[in-house]
């Protein structure tokens, strides 16, 4: 069975206006959009870290993980995959952006970068069980943003960022509120 025989065109179609800002009738809303969208991100980022960089690194210390990975052939960081993911996906203009954000970032480019991001990270950070949704405009364009936990999902996350030179905090623990992921959605054309 193909693709197409199981993805009902009025889906795809429906999809394909909603990426392009406009709100439908199927109920495909932003805030659908971007619940689904960060539900591949988190799953993949969740895989990679547990799965590649805990076991390869921790478990079976057969390879690091590094920001400098290409110089070492390392493993590169969870959040260097995550911002990897996100410029590919701005490269093919996909109708929506994505980034990584945190208040202790060590990264400074994962700063908050507008008051909706900084009220978001600190919302999400007192109670980790709520998304933050808001609009925003930018540019002169309006903007659903959407704003959830990125968590600690691995002792690799706690010890990585506890131990960095560069880290602004450094009492993590598994499960902890990191920072966020953002994703942003146009309203308008």
């Amino acid at each position: 069975m193909t693709i197409g025989k199981l993805i009902k065109p009025t889906l795809v179609l429906a999809t394909s206006s909603l990426i392009s800002g406009a709100a439908i009738a199927s109920g495909i809303t932003p805030q659908k959009m971007a619940d689904a969208i960060f539900s591949v991100i988190e799953s993949d980022r969740t895989v990679y870290t547990r799965n590649v960089v805990d076991r390869l690194q921790n478990k079976e210390e057969v390879l690091d993980a590094s920001e400098h990975w290409k110089e070492e052939s390392a493993l590169p960081l969870p959040a260097q995959m995550l911002r990897m993911g996100s410029e590919r996906v701005n490269e093919k203009d996909s109708g929506f952006t994505y980034s990584l954000l945190s208040l202790w970032a060590i990264n400074k480019q994962n700063k908050p970068k507008t008051p909706l991001e900084e009220k978001a990270l600190k919302i999400i950070g007192k109670d980790p069980s709520k998304n933050f949704y808001g609009e925003e405009t930018l540019a002169g364009k309006k903007y659903f943003t959407a704003v959830y936990p990125d968590v600690a999902v691995s002792e690799a996350c706690v010890k990585c960022h506890n131990k960095h030179i560069d880290s602004p905090r450094t009492d993590f623990k598994l499960n902890d509120v990191m920072g966020g992921i953002a994703i942003r959605i146009p309203l308008e054309d």
